[in-house]
């Protein structure tokens, strides 16, 4: 493989330069990466700190947070899960690595939508995998299909699955996962379902793909629904067989998770209440932002059914999505991800909105762009 090949994420760019703006004094909105500015809910801030002033904390994996994780499965799909092959991670990307790494071959091909998370792409790369990009659009609200797959000549041997998806936040129903899963099952092509905006959605719920595929490798994280993305855990439904293999992976690149971080997670499992007032501010970002970008001249936005993004298609003002977000934080101090990070082919006529900023912030982002774009 060629290093080189590993492209940057360049919204990263653009948060470097926002910080380094608002350091220097100016007003600054962040919405350039898909994180929660309302911090990890206050039952978990507590059980963090009593641990902090009771024990040292050490190599561990807890138990009862992998047995609260299996009845999370019962209580939102229906399933039951053996809590053995729940493997507690230090975040959803380094699981994504290690299902990677793990159960696919150099040089095995992996494919996922166009546009998808820039880190698919990245991580299949640079561990010596090939990347199959699937090209989306409105038609399969910007995710993939049965057909997709029915149409690739070669089968891969892996999939990897969002639903809810980043960066559209477009949804795939029932129908569809189970259409996805018999097509994978007949074509021999492993799938892999990243589930980490599971609890983020504003209509019909997310079904998990373990309710149509009982071998899928699923993937979680406490950092979006839980509103924990600096504490670092994630998990791995591994499939039936490969548990001892992933752990061996797991304790040998990466130990176990922050123990602090275990003891706030299973607080956090049970701040309901808190979590969905977070995920309503989210819902009311949603309807302002979706419901005034078409009088901007901004109507091609991607189906937001869950997650907290707006994909939005800005064609008519440029072909340069990069330059056009940079200006964008230099005139108005609103940081947002250039589509290029998530589509490589089209992504230069995109742009993607976090809204999981508070609900002043967003109507604030929302009137300084506004103003901006009548300038232009």
């Amino acid at each position: 493989m060629n290093p080189a090949a590993v492209q940057p994420f360049h919204a990263m760019a653009i948060s470097r330069r926002a910080y380094a703006l608002e350091a220097a004094g100016r007003s600054v909105i962040h919405m350039e990466f898909g994180q929660p500015s309302t911090g990890a809910p206050p039952l978990a801030i507590a059980a963090a700190h009593h641990r902090l002033d009771s024990e040292a904390g050490g190599y561990w994996e807890s138990p009862a947070l992998v047995e609260r994780i299996a009845q999370l499965y019962a209580e939102r799909h229906g399933l039951a899960i053996d809590p053995g092959r729940i493997i507690l991670t230090n975040g959803a990307s380094p699981a994504l690595a290690l299902a990677i790494a793990a159960l696919f071959a150099p040089g095995d091909r992996i494919a996922f939508a166009r546009p998808g998370y820039v880190a698919y792409r990245n991580a299949v790369l640079a561990l010596a995998r090939v990347p199959v990009e699937i090209g989306t659009d409105a038609s399969t609200r910007f995710q993939i299909a049965a057909s997709h797959l029915e149409a690739l000549p070669d089968a891969p041997q892996g999939l990897i699955l969002a639903s809810p998806a980043n960066p559209t936040g477009s949804m795939i129903d029932a129908p569809g996962l189970a259409a996805i899963a018999a097509v994978a099952k007949r074509r021999g092509i492993r799938i892999i379902s990243d589930e980490i905006y599971h609890g983020l959605t504003y209509d019909a719920p997310a079904h998990s793909m373990l309710e149509f595929d009982a071998e899928a490798i699923v993937i979680n994280s406490f950092s979006k629904y839980y509103s924990m993305p600096g504490w670092r855990l994630g998990w791995i439904v591994a499939p039936p067989g490969s548990t001892e293999l992933l752990r061996a992976y797991i304790g040998s690149l990466f130990l176990t998770p922050p123990t602090l971080s275990q003891h706030a997670a299973f607080a956090a499992m049970d701040e309901t209440e808190v979590l969905e007032g977070y995920k309503d501010t989210y819902r009311r970002n949603r309807a302002h932002l979706i419901g005034a970008l078409p009088g901007l001249g901004l109507a091609r936005i991607a189906p937001p059914d869950g997650a907290f993004y707006a994909w939005v298609d800005v064609g008519d003002f440029t072909d340069d999505s990069m330059a056009f977000c940079q200006q964008l934080l230099t005139d108005t101090g609103i940081a947002v991800a250039p589509g290029i990070d998530f589509d490589p082919v089209d992504g230069h006529r995109f742009m993607r909105f976090s809204f999981a900023v508070s609900e002043d912030r967003t109507r604030l982002a929302v009137d300084r762009f506004a103003a901006w774009l009548k300038q232009r």
